[in-house]
């Protein structure tokens, strides 16, 4: 089932670690077929309040996400996002389609 490893970025300090991030983390994506689906770009807030930015990354499955995160890759930059931003992090799975509502009921 298709994962998804989303993050609430807030508070980034500009500077030359954001440009070391940003060109490493496609080629620590590649391996675990992961991609952007969202990163970033402006937000309409319809309810209540939101800063920051938006990352939505989709991968294969639950594992390949964990595999990425994990990656002597990843790991490597890792504390160039965390040491200049405050962030959230979750691993969440996708639905199966078609889907509706009431599948969370039963």
């Amino acid at each position: 089932m298709t994962a998804y490893a989303v993050a609430h970025m807030r508070d980034v300090t500009p500077g030359p670690w954001m440009t070391e991030y940003l060109e490493k983390i496609d080629a620590s994506l590649a391996p675990f077929g992961g991609r952007f689906l969202v990163h970033g770009g402006e937000v309409d807030v319809v309810e209540n309040d939101w800063s920051g930015h938006l990352i939505v990354i989709e991968f294969p499955d639950r594992q390949h996400v964990r595999d990425w995160y994990g990656s002597p890759a990843y790991q490597a930059i890792l504390s160039l996002r965390t040491g200049n931003s405050n962030s959230d992090v979750i691993f969440v799975d996708g639905v199966e389609h078609p889907h509706k509502a009431t599948d969370v009921l039963g």
